[in-house]
């Protein structure tokens, strides 16, 4: 793949990580949509020939696996395993690009978790008896003032109450510091209006967090907070350190010397104060830098409603990709759903931009292209055109995906335009040679563009057109009826 030059600094280190999603059930659209847009980013820094770290991976310890494991009666170990290799298995099944996958059961990261445990600054982590309202399916406890009509805002479940002796982190000593980083974007959070909320939240006051669990309430499972068998790791301070235990931050390792900090955590904006708020704080305390940035999607939703496994709506990807293919549901997630909003997801929907925009877009222009060259036994000279790339970096640096999409697809109009206003079809000699040379460089460039989004569509267009000789081909997106 040609890779992009515009003013860059070539092999500059980019590191990006996604959320990692409990394993209490398989994969849902709403990850899919998550881990597409981290591709699509990893993949457009490969292009830049940047040195691309892109790290995913899976939560095993939270309570909520347990509780899953006890409803269908296996071990918790057997039924995290077998989730998480679901969730691995995305890779091949949306040609995902990721360089490292971790879960949190394994012994790097139990090391690395305990070490961060104790790296933290010994004033910051006190125990003290607490009551509290906790939200299994946030793995967080609430106060009134946070619920909705007494349930999780997140969930729409009532918390439960709990009682008992935790360790707490004094998250209060940090909430002048955060507000300033946060504000003068040292910590910088996209898109705008999830920086003002993470602001808003800590302008009403930040409370100390509780970080550890009974081993009783946490049924024995996960990691043991260091220098006290009869507590656990809270579930989030243990996940947050993935993105530096997967690095071997505790060793000091050649990939945590290269890597961090992170140019990027791509998140959900249901966790975003977990880490705008609390991450910073944690790694402020254990005296480690900060990430750069913080890109906070919205959401898939149903009729209007989150995409959640609690709420029993959840949408099976693999399911989708086996009745309609990979790249067409990348393109509807990376299309269809705003990058800083949330956006609706229905079959029929789907059908109706793959027909119009894959089908009679992009896979139509190709076919129409390719059987003109054909039929005029046109040699292509390859024209070596530079493509300029600065509009659609524009978007992608502040990861408007959709919109980026929209200006390809734009180009595509503009090509089709071109060959119903010029008709090779009635040309020859010169003239026709002049217009087919014009129309596949159109549609190499589009190709190239297409790279970060739909790899495999993009590789089928530029082996197709590479020439001398271009032939036709099956359509690349038959249409559905």
């Amino acid at each position: 793949m040609p890779a992009l030059r515009y003013n860059h600094v070539v092999n500059k280190k980019f590191y990006i990580t996604t959320a990692i999603p409990y394993v209490n059930a398989a994969p849902h659209l709403g990850f899919a949509l998550e881990i597409v847009q981290a591709d699509t980013i990893a993949r457009y820094h490969r292009l830049l020939e940047e040195d691309v770290h892109f790290l995913s991976g899976t939560d095993d310890n939270a309570l909520k696996n347990v509780q899953a494991a006890e409803e269908k009666k296996i071990p918790v170990k057997k039924l995290v395993k077998q989730n998480s290799d679901k969730f691995y298995q995305l890779k091949e099944a949306l040609n995902l690009s990721f360089d490292d996958f971790i879960r949190t059961t394994e012994k790097r990261h139990i090391n690395g978790a305990q070490a961060f445990w104790l790296a933290c600054r010994k004033e910051d982590v006190y125990k003290k008896k607490y009551k509290g309202l906790y939200c299994v399916g946030c793995e967080t406890f609430y106060t009134e003032k946070d619920l909705i009509n007494g349930c999780c805002p997140e969930h729409k479940t009532k918390p439960e109450v709990v009682e008992e002796e935790n360790y707490f982190f004094k998250l209060s000593k940090y909430q002048s510091w955060l507000k300033e980083i946060i504000a003068k974007d040292e910590l910088k959070i996209t898109p705008e209006i999830r920086k003002n909320e993470v602001l808003a939240f800590i302008k009403r006051g930040l409370e100390d967090f509780s970080i550890s669990r009974s081993k009783k309430r946490a049924h024995s499972w996960g990691i043991s907070v260091p220098n006290d068998e009869s507590q656990i790791v809270w579930v989030w301070f243990d996940a947050l350190s993935n993105y530096i235990t997967a690095l071997d931050w505790q060793n000091q390792g050649k990939l945590f010397q290269k890597y961090w900090p992170a140019d990027v955590h791509m998140i959900g904006k249901g966790i975003s104060r977990f880490h705008a708020i609390y991450w910073p704080a944690m790694l402020k305390s254990a005296r480690l830098s900060l990430p750069k940035e913080i890109f906070v999607h919205g959401y898939i939703t149903v009729n209007g409603q989150k995409i959640s496994k609690s709420l029993g709506n959840t949408i099976d990807p693999f399911e989708l990709i086996k009745k309609y293919g990979t790249d067409p549901i990348r393109y509807y997630l990376l299309k269809e759903i705003p990058a800083y909003n949330d956006g609706d997801f229905s079959e029929k929907r789907f059908r109706e931009v793959y027909n119009a925009d894959l089908a009679n877009g992009l896979g139509n222009l190709v076919a129409r292209v390719a059987k003109l060259c054909e039929k005029a036994d046109f040699e292509f000279k390859n024209s070596n055109k530079l493509i300029d790339w600065s509009k659609l970096s524009q978007f992608l640096n502040e990861y408007r995906l959709n919109e980026a999409l929209k200006f390809i697809w734009e180009k595509i109009s503009e090509a089709d335009h071109y060959l119903d206003k010029n008709k090779p079809w009635l040309l020859t000699g010169n003239k026709l040679n002049e217009i087919l040379t014009d129309l596949v460089s159109k549609v190499k460039e589009i190709s190239i563009l297409l790279q970060p989004f739909l790899p495999k569509t993009a590789e089928k267009i530029l082996k197709q057109f590479q020439g001398p000789k271009i032939k036709s081909e099956p359509p690349l997106f038959p249409r559905i009826k």
